[in-house]
């Protein structure tokens, strides 16, 4: 673990990253929680192990699973057309060279989960992300409740039919509306009652309340090899009540929060006796679900820095298939996701392996410290 620590230091160090925290769980036992650096480099305040970060697209993986529970429950179905629960979301059209085409089919509730959908990316560059930006689809920014999304959407055409191409755009903030309307509670509410309560994860939410900004970090971004100020957080929109509650990119969280999330998965859905998914269905959801069990390169038209040979996607968890085509060391098996700010976790099932990893600096492909993390953790496995 010393190696993983040393790792994570040297990126500190040499001012790449401003602080971060590393965590590593292995059987039911942790075997390295470090916090190292400044949470906020302007006002000299260092890193502590219950520092809050933002920790953008690591919430997809959490909805997803919220989402999923209901599945267990007997809700809905899979392949149940979207339309079904959010009746604005008819069959919508297609943006195809430079016109408008009807979709080949409705998207499903699998779609949404598994970026299939054919929704586009709000903060994008093709043609239907600037028809979003123009429509004020701005996400968690939004003043518009998340319940007003698919009448916003419901005259904005797709980038691609459903279930032909993985875009990594606006389609958890669908399932976190279908957790809402299937099971009657706003998001906030239904994510604390059903896995944030039962988890322990006392600081994970879509704000940060008045009496932990203390523990909020700052955020940056990347500029010339170093980084800046990007989000005070004394005057953050996080430190108010969010109106639009995104499973795309809207919560806050600490590292032993998340790490208690990804412990439960390594252990197959409960940890410390607390059941919050079935380990059949985790293991469905952590399956390649991908047409002809294809790899992300051969899919996916945004996935930025996903967008790998080798790996697969899940409901909700990007799943790596093959660690020589993916140029990573790794399990087959092992699934993962990253934020924004360069946070990042993965869990490796035949490990019993978990790790988070969380920073903030923006984007999140400053640097390859996602792989390098990867090769530093398993190297320190001695079986």
């Amino acid at each position: 673990m010393e190696r993983v620590a040393a790792l994570v230091r040297r990126y500190v160090d040499a001012g790449r990253y401003p602080g971060a925290v590393t965590a590593v769980a292995r059987r039911d036992k942790v075997e390295l929680f470090e916090a190292c650096g400044l949470a906020d480099a302007e006002r000299g305040r260092e890193l502590r192990p219950d520092t809050i970060f933002r920790i953008f697209s690591m919430t997809k993986p959490i909805v997803s699973l919220g989402l999923m529970q209901l599945y267990e429950e007997g809700r809905f179905q899979l392949d149940d057309p979207v339309v079904k629960y959010l009746p604005a979301l008819g069959r919508p059209k297609v943006f195809a060279d430079g016109a408008l085409r009807d979709s080949t089919r409705e998207m499903t509730v699998r779609d949404v989960l598994m970026h299939m959908s054919g929704l586009a990316a709000s903060n994008g560059k093709h043609p239907v992300s600037r028809l979003y930006q123009d429509a004020g689809l701005t996400g968690m920014d939004s003043d518009a409740p998340l319940s007003e999304l698919p009448a916003r959407l419901a005259d904005l055409p797709l980038q691609a039919d459903p279930g032909t191409r993985w875009i990594y755009g606006i389609s958890t903030d669908l399932v976190g509306l279908l957790c809402e309307v299937i099971s009657g509670l706003p998001l906030d509410e239904y994510l604390r009652t059903r896995i944030f309560d039962p988890l322990g994860m006392t600081d994970t939410g879509f704000s940060v309340p008045e009496a932990s900004i203390s523990r909020f970090a700052a955020s940056y971004r990347y500029d010339h090899g170093g980084f800046a100020l990007a989000d005070d957080p004394l005057t953050s929109a996080y430190l108010r009540p969010r109106t639009f509650l995104s499973g795309v990119a809207g919560l806050v969280s600490t590292a032993g929060d998340y790490l208690r999330f990804a412990r439960m998965l390594a252990a197959g859905g409960s940890l410390d006796g607390v059941r919050i998914i079935g380990p059949r269905t985790l293991q469905f959801m952590t399956m390649n679900h991908l047409p002809g069990g294809q790899d992300l390169a051969a899919v996916a038209d945004f996935g930025g820095e996903t967008k790998r040979a080798g790996q697969g996607f899940g409901l909700g968890f990007g799943v790596l298939l093959d660690p020589v085509v993916a140029q990573t060391i790794g399990s087959p098996g092992e699934y993962f996701w990253g934020g924004a700010a360069s946070t990042a976790f993965f869990v490796s099932p035949a490990d019993e392996l978990a790790v988070v990893f969380l920073t903030q600096l923006r984007p999140s492909s400053s640097y390859p410290i996602r792989r390098e993390l990867r090769a530093a953790v398993y190297a320190s496995l001695d079986d």
